[in-house]
């Protein structure tokens, strides 16, 4: 055993083991070099890795491609995108801030000065938002923003990207699309924007956004479209006459008015509203369109104001969960539209035939799938316009045309008493039944709703009623109701209604 260990261990034996690593290395390395090297000396990497090396190549180059578009866009968009920021007015009750000069110029107390429970108007920060500029008059260039970014500005200052700052003044401003106008005045070079076109949008384009979110000027982030034709949720403060564009670019607080833009620096909307339940981006975000931007900063510009086409109706979708038995009744099932509740008296709808109970399918060639919609068409389309309309009346098909006239104010059409019938009815459910506590003997429709200042409020109708007879018919339907309230050959309509375990009658006139 010792023998064998001291040969092992020998110099001879050690010396005899490097020299074959030696010629091992030696082998492997000559074997790669050769592989490895050409004869004009360039080193050549094995084919895959070779190809893998092309392809990254080939991906940093389309990389580098888009980083150039959105650099493109930035040096194109940042200059049209203004930050607006807005003083508005104020009043307060009680005595006006301390000041030393008060009791010198201050007026007397008696006069309406300072005295204790008088009213002052003193002016805050308002505002602070977008806007593009869009065009350009001599020394007057135009901007397009949101309505809510102006509210009620007393005085607007416009800042453009490169500091430069203008008094700003409102042109012309629409709560209903939610889009306003302002002006500023220099003879200095501004930049205007191109304008695209938001009906070639798909889902997926890039979208980029530019604005001034928190005050942070000129910030620009990138997203794709990530739906079309969205809707504002009813019952919100967001207008309901705009179909939006969706995207994930991120919009916060400060961007309203801002650009919405696509790879060549096009703007493709005007971006308006978040869906947050935190007040800040939460990747939806919305714009309005701005192939219908452009109309409204026409009539801006042509009549200081926006001219909508107006029908005289009021609308809704007939959705079981609040319309229990409407679509059914009617015969209206698994079809789109907007159900006609009510008719403005003397509108172009009641002078065209149009009824109560009456589901419009269709305007000026367009399918209507729901309320939203046929707003928008409507008020998309010129006054005095002839328009063609399809709907269903008691399961058939009707075409009517109708001559539409500008649509007033929204105050002025909120205050408007003259609409027929001013109440809506629904099935008495079993669910309604027990909160009503009503017998089964008691048979008829529910009153889901009565219009504020109608003839239906003035003389006694309740939300909650049950409608038992009509003219002293039974009403059983949703149709049996619209089909008695229609009967013109009736100049009033006598209401059996119950409530509180009590039947009454009420006198509806024409």
């Amino acid at each position: 055993m010792n023998k064998r260990k001291s040969v092992f261990y020998s110099k001879k034996f050690l010396i005899f083991n490097i020299a074959l690593a030696s010629m091992i290395v030696g082998f492997v390395l000559s074997t790669v070099l050769i592989y490895t090297f050409s004869g004009n000396g360039r080193v050549e990497l094995p084919r895959a890795y070779a190809q893998d090396s092309d392809q990254v190549e080939k991906g940093y180059q389309a990389l580098e491609s888009i980083q150039s578009s959105f650099r493109n866009v930035a040096k194109t968009a940042l200059p049209v995108v203004v930050e607006i920021k807005v003083i508005q007015a104020a009043r307060q009750g009680g005595s006006q801030p301390d000041s030393p000069w008060r009791f010198f110029f201050g007026p007397p107390d008696s006069e309406g000065g300072n005295g204790p429970g008088r009213e002052f108007e003193y002016r805050r920060p308002g505002g602070l938002g977008s806007g593009v500029i869009v065009t350009r008059d001599g020394d007057k260039v135009f901007v397009i923003t949101n309505n809510h970014v102006v509210g009620d500005a007393v005085e607007m200052s416009v800042q453009l990207h490169d500091g430069r700052t203008y008094p700003g003044k409102i042109v012309a401003k629409d709560e209903r699309v939610d889009l306003a106008m302002i002006s500023f005045e220099t003879r200095d070079q501004v930049s205007v924007a191109r304008l695209g076109d938001s009906d070639v949008l798909e889902v997926g384009d890039w979208a980029i956004a530019v604005g001034n979110p928190f005050g942070l000027e000129s910030s620009l982030t990138v997203g794709v479209v990530s739906a079309l034709g969205r809707n504002a949720v009813r019952g919100s403060n967001i207008s309901n006459y705009n179909e939006y564009i969706q995207t994930d670019a991120q919009i916060n607080p400060g961007n309203s008015g801002g650009a919405l833009l696509n790879l060549r620096g096009e703007v493709i909307g005007i971006n308006t509203w978040i869906a947050s339940s935190t007040g800040v981006s939460q990747g939806v975000g919305f714009a309005i369109p701005i192939n219908g931007v452009k109309k409204v900063m026409s009539d801006f510009l042509t009549k200081g104001k926006v001219e909508y086409g107006w029908l005289g109706v009021g609308i809704d979708d007939p959705e079981e969960q609040s319309f229990p038995g409407v679509a059914e009744d009617l015969k209206l099932k698994g079809m789109k539209g907007a159900l006609v509740v009510s008719v403005f008296k003397g509108s172009p709808a009641e002078k065209s035939g149009i009824l109560p109970g009456d589901y419009i399918t269709m305007a000026d060639g367009r399918t209507v799938s729901d309320a939203n919609t046929l707003t928008r068409i409507v008020g998309g389309l010129p006054p005095d316009r002839v328009v063609d309309f399809v709907l269903r009346r008691y399961g058939q098909e009707r075409r009517l045309k109708v001559t539409l006239k500008v649509r007033e104010s929204e105050d002025k059409l909120r205050a408007t008493t003259a609409i027929w019938p001013g109440l809506n009815a629904i099935r008495l459910t079993d669910d309604f039944r027990r909160q009503l506590k009503a017998p089964s003997s008691v048979k008829g429709l529910l009153v889901s709703s009565v219009s504020p200042g109608t003839e239906a409020q003035s003389t006694g109708f309740k939300i909650g009623d049950v409608i038992v007879k009509m003219n002293d018919h039974a009403v059983t339907s949703v149709m049996d109701f619209y089909r008695f309230l229609n009967d013109k050959s009736k100049n009033k309509i006598s209401f059996r209604i119950w409530r509180n375990e009590k039947e009454s009658v009420i006198d509806l006139s024409r």
